[in-house]
This record gives C-alpha cells, sequence and structure tokens, in this order.
C-alpha cells in the first residue's frame, strides 16, 4: 500500500457509491479489505461513516499499525457493540515465515488493545503448518474463540505461493489432527471457499458438524470483490477473472447471479479438482463444490482453448 498513488486509493465518492449500492441491496455488511486497509489516509473517517449508516463493518487486517492509528482504532470502538465492527486478523507463523520480532510485537499490541473484537484468520500455503500460536495468542488476549481457515489457491497467470490439489487431503488430515486443540480451547473452527468434502472422514465431518452446528461447509462460489476502481470479481483468486464494473449493475443479487452463470459453466467443463469429483454424489447434490475453481481455469489457460469462452480470463 505504501507505493499506491493517490488516485489508486478508495475515493470518498466511490465509498459513498458502494454503501448506497449494498443497503439498496438489502446488505447491512461493509468488509474493508486490501492490501492493509487500515493503511488508507482516510480509514477512520470511513468507519465512522459507515457507523453513521448503521453497517456492521469487518476490517481484514494484518494486526500491523503504526500506535496513532492503533489508538484511533481503540477510541472509535470504546463504546461500540463488538458486532458493529470486528476486525479479522489475518496472521502467518511467526516461526515459519522468519517474521521479525517488531512485527510480533506490533500484532501483540494490536490483539491486547482490541482482543475481544479480533477473530484470527490463517491461510494454509504448505502441509506442515502449524496452528499452536494461534490458540495461544486467542487464548492470552481474549480473542473470538473462532478461527477462519483459507487454503492458498492460484490466482490464474500468476506465480503465487499456492497449494496444489494432491497436497489438500493431507492438509486436512493435519488439520483434523488439531480437534482436541479446538476443544480444549473452546474455538469453532471456520472454513472459507475450496475444501473438497472428499478429504474428510465420516467421523471427522461428523465431529465438525456437531462442534460448529453445521456452519462449516465445503462451498465454493461467488463472495464478490469491488476494487477502489469500482471494478468487480467473484474472489482474490479470480481477481482477473471477467472483472467488470460494479457500475454494470443493478443490485448485489444481480452480481452474485451473473458470477454464478459463469461458475457453472466451469463445473459443466471440468466437476472439480479431482477426477472422482465428476462422479461425486456430494458435488451432484450441492453439498460440495469439489474445491476450489480456480484450480480448474488456472489449468484451462495453459491448454489448448477448446472449451467454452467463459472459462478463459
Amino acid at each position: 500500500m505504501s507505493e499506491e498513488k493517490g488516485d489508486e486509493f478508495l475515493s470518498w465518492e466511490n465509498l459513498i457509491y458502494v454503501a448506497d449500492f449494498l443497503q439498496a441491496s438489502g446488505e447491512n455488511r461493509f468488509s474493508l479489505l486490501g492490501g492493509e486497509p487500515t493503511l488508507h489516509p482516510a480509514f477512520t473517517d470511513f468507519v465512522i461513516y459507515l457507523l453513521e449508516r448503521n453497517f456492521d463493518i469487518h476490517v481484514f487486517t494484518s494486526g500491523i499499525m503504526a500506535e496513532e492509528k492503533l489508538e484511533e482504532a481503540v477510541f472509535l470502538a470504546r463504546d461500540l457493540p463488538i458486532e458493529k465492527l470486528t476486525f479479522i486478523c489475518n496472521l502467518n507463523d511467526p516461526q515459519q515465515t522468519n517474521t521479525s520480532l517488531a512485527e510480533v510485537e506490533s500484532v501483540k499490541r494490536f490483539l491486547h488493545f482490541l482482543g475481544p473484537r479480533v477473530a484470527l484468520g490463517f491461510n494454509i500455503y504448505r502441509k506442515d503448518f502449524e496452528l499452536d500460536f494461534l490458540f495461544s495468542y486467542i487464548n492470552e488476549f481474549g480473542l473470538q474463540r473462532s478461527l477462519r481457515l483459507g487454503i492458498a489457491h492460484p490466482i490464474p497467470q500468476e506465480l503465487n505461493r499456492s497449494v496444489s490439489p494432491e497436497d489438500i487431503k493431507a492438509i486436512l488430515k493435519r488439520l483434523f489432527y488439531y480437534t482436541r486443540m479446538f476443544e480444549r480451547f473452546r474455538v469453532k473452527p471456520g472454513f472459507d471457499c475450496g475444501f473438497p468434502l472428499c478429504g474428510v472422514t465420516d467421523t471427522q465431518l461428523a465431529w465438525l458438524y456437531r462442534y460448529t452446528g453445521g456452519r462449516s461447509g465445503f462451498a465454493c462460489g461467488p463472495v464478490i470483490d469491488i476494487g477502489p476502481d469500482m471494478s468487480v470479481w467473484p474472489c482474490f483468486p479470480l481477481s482477473s477473472f471477467h472483472r467488470k464494473s460494479l457500475f454494470d449493475f443493478n443490485s448485489l443479487q444481480e452480481v452474485l447471479d451473473y458470477y454464478r452463470r459463469i461458475h457453472d459453466v466451469v463445473r459443466c467443463e471440468v466437476g472439480g479438482i479431482f477426477e472422482e469429483c465428476d462422479d461425486c454424489l456430494f458435488r451432484e447434490d450441492g453439498i460440495c463444490q469439489g474445491g476450489c475453481i480456480a484450480h480448474s481455469i488456472a489449468k484451462f489457460q495453459v491448454e489448448a482453448p477448446v472449451r467454452l469462452k467463459e472459462v478463459y480470463l
């Protein structure tokens, strides 16, 4: 974000348009992402404005803030119900990423001052991941008893660090190694898009649904991101896939329907990330979407262009 030009930040005019668009669509949740959204020069003023419009605000952050910005956030949140302003703090394992001591201390300071408002998120990009430090943070700082779990999926035509389909079942096996830790610390796991159901045993599935009340699913569908220039796309891995302008739509439902139709076309070309997805009854019944669609789209870009035009960037 520090290298961004001023005209590449979200403007007040566009923020107000998005707020109008969402409220007209019956949506009262407003998520602020980045980059690092707290680095936006008008971050605090944006939050105040959205609160005045009665949005529930979710800020996705690294937790690394300047002291002045952190003080503003604490002051802003002091009398608000937790559901009105929540921070989703996406963390990396400081041991596996060689995070500097200064960054670790900055994150801990953030968690200390905003603890009950913070839910942790963790993106899995390697098979030997560790979750112990997350449970420790939740317990030490009194964070929300939930953990948002995602898998690093490929971004078509980019060389991002991602997990291959062959590794996902091993990742799920390791994830369920932590079931006792989830129970011990009273933490509920939540799955982002792209987890395939076939990597989970019946016993693990029963535990997951019993422990989370059925809230963790195996979906993959558009969640809609809106850029500072008012472009829209179906999700982070597909940020270059059929990008459109928000001005082309009259409601959030129209945007979702547009990308769901394209997802359906891709699913007709290939059932999922594994060959067995084609004949999977869970996929046919809509219980599982066959993993992240970005894997299929990334594969389409390097093969002969023999498929329906919608599957290409």
